[in-house]
């Protein structure tokens, strides 16, 4: 009789299992079902919102802008005619007097490398000043071009330093900003400067 019982509750023991298997069978092959009918949804409700026209408070005409020909308007306004002349670089919003200070003013070398990451630029540069005065607040422009000469980008920046009169200072991996991965060269113009 012991056996008969044990038997029994094998029996038990195993038809619960059955049921079990069965019962996880059954909801991972709806809830696979129910994930598919989702999936279908998904793609069927976005390409129905890609087809719909847009309203007319979102509709915005695309800006046609040929960045090539902006770049190198920038590059005209940076560089300057010949290298003495460094009037021609002042843009024409700049006073009248900062071209003043800039008659005896030259950057005499200038290198630059990456940093962040490759994303930022610093640029090394020495800047002269023959000029009877001080001079501060000097702004420079960079132009950054990729290998084949194509222009980039161009950044600029103000440095608060005071330059001495009659001597020449050398500014240190100062970052001028974000540029373009592809930028090979740069080349760094004075736009402006204060009497100090």
């Amino acid at each position: 009789m012991g056996t008969r019982l044990d038997r029994i509750r094998l029996e038990r023991f195993a038809g619960a299992g059955e049921r079990l298997a069965r019962a996880v069978t059954a909801a991972s092959v709806s809830f696979g079902r129910g994930l598919l009918w989702l999936l279908a949804a998904i793609i069927v409700g976005c390409g129905i919102w890609m087809l719909l026209p847009l309203s007319k408070g979102n509709t915005t005409e695309p800006v046609k802008s040929d960045l090539k020909s902006d770049l190198k308007s920038d590059l005209a306004a940076v560089e300057p005619a010949t290298p003495g002349d460094a009037a021609a670089a002042v843009p024409p919003t700049a006073e009248a007097p900062a071209s003043a200070e800039l008659d005896h003013l030259r950057i005499s070398s200038q290198t630059w490398r990456r940093g962040g990451l490759g994303s930022k630029a610093l640029v090394t540069f020495t800047l002269r000043n023959d000029n009877d005065y001080a001079v501060r607040d000097v702004e420079i422009v960079c132009a950054f071009v990729r290998r084949d000469g194509t222009p980039l980008t161009v950044r600029s920046r103000v440095l608060t330093d005071t330059v001495s009169m009659k001597s020449r200072k050398t500014f240190a991996r100062i970052p001028v900003g974000y540029v373009n991965v592809n930028a090979d060269q740069a080349k760094c113009s004075l736009v402006a400067a204060r009497r100090a």
